[in-house]
């Protein structure tokens, strides 16, 4: 199996810095960090700490911050870490500047507002002749970059390719499972953020651990369900990038979907509930439940979410409506 070589992450938020400081951990090979912002691409070269948003985490030796497109052109692998609702735009902007042959991993997770695309449709659109591979798991930036012991799965429909990009990753600390399904992968990610505002949501209306329990379990059933009608594979939402992504984005207030929806559970607004933070299943909601009524999948506690984030209905009302539904043999 070859190695790969230089890689390059675009992104200088949490998430990107973290996955730069692991793959640059994982081997000794250059790591580009790409970001918009040049003064803030210049302040982490200087100071080797994203100081807005993973403070007091050193940054590896071998990350390079950058804000030139210009610098991507070696890459051989790219982690694309930028928001859901900004890959198109991004990659369009910077697929010129890539490799021909580079590989694409898609890190965010999400649906596409407005066209209610899968994001590895997405990049197929903006990057056109990409090999493209989606990671996702259960991960906290902060855990990442500190080297913390994380597991995550990186699938592609080349098997091959996602074994060497899971190698290349996979240090110490940062395991990386290979498969061959991203569509599970992507949909395991995107689906189980609107689920985490649920899980939130009950517990910051003090409904109480076993009502989170159950509102797990019966997202999970969802997300099986609607996997299954977009050719997912079972085994894949099983594993890491499925179930374990939903314990972990359910369970924690390190989980930005979480806090969002536990905010408003206790009755912040909105614009409050979000903090000033990027609660990606609150952009997703409306287009995860177009893309299952579109085949038919009853996705009750998602739909919930996307009446509740609309105005459509009070929190109240939407767990009224979950509780009064009739009773059913559990499948």
């Amino acid at each position: 199996m070859t190695t790969i070589g230089p890689i390059a992450v675009l992104g200088g938020g949490a998430w990107g810095t973290a996955l730069a400081n692991a793959a640059a951990a994982a081997a000794p090979r250059p790591v580009v960090l790409w970001m918009r912002d040049a003064e803030g691409a210049a302040a982490m070269a200087r100071t080797r700490e994203n100081a807005r948003h993973l403070p007091g985490v050193r940054l590896h030796a071998g990350v390079r911050p950058t804000a030139a497109a210009t610098d991507l052109g070696e890459a051989e692998a790219v982690l694309v870490v930028t928001p859901a609702q900004t890959l198109r735009s991004v990659l369009g902007a910077l697929h010129p500047h890539l490799r021909p042959e580079a590989a694409l991993i898609l890190c965010a997770k999400g649906i596409e507002r407005g066209t209610d695309a899968f994001l590895t449709d997405v990049a197929g659109e903006a990057a056109p002749g990409a090999a493209v591979a989606v990671l996702s798991g259960p991960s906290f930036a902060a855990d990442v970059a500190r080297g913390l012991p994380t597991a995550v799965t990186l699938a592609s429909r080349d098997g091959a390719l996602a074994a060497r990009l899971a190698a290349a990753l996979s240090g110490p600390t940062f395991r990386v499972y290979h498969g061959t399904d991203p569509r599970g992968v992507e949909i395991g990610g995107a689906a189980k953020n609107v689920l985490a505002i649920a899980c939130g949501a009950a517990i910051g209306r003090g409904l109480g651990e076993s009502a989170r329990a159950a509102l797990v379990a019966r997202s999970f059933a969802e997300l099986m369900r609607f996997a299954r009608a977009w050719d997912a594979r079972p085994e894949t939402l099983m594993g890491l990038s499925g179930l374990g992504d939903l314990v972990l984005s359910a369970a924690s207030a390190q989980s930005r979907n979480f806090a969002f929806g536990e905010r408003l559970g206790r009755g912040a607004s909105l614009e409050e509930a979000s903090g000033g933070k990027l609660a990606e299943g609150a952009l997703t909601a409306q287009g995860l439940v177009a893309l299952a009524r579109r085949r038919g999948v009853e996705m009750p506690v998602a739909e919930a979410v996307a009446a509740l984030l609309t105005g459509a209905v009070s929190l109240d009302a939407a767990i009224a409506d979950l509780l009064g539904r009739p009773l059913r043999a559990e499948a």
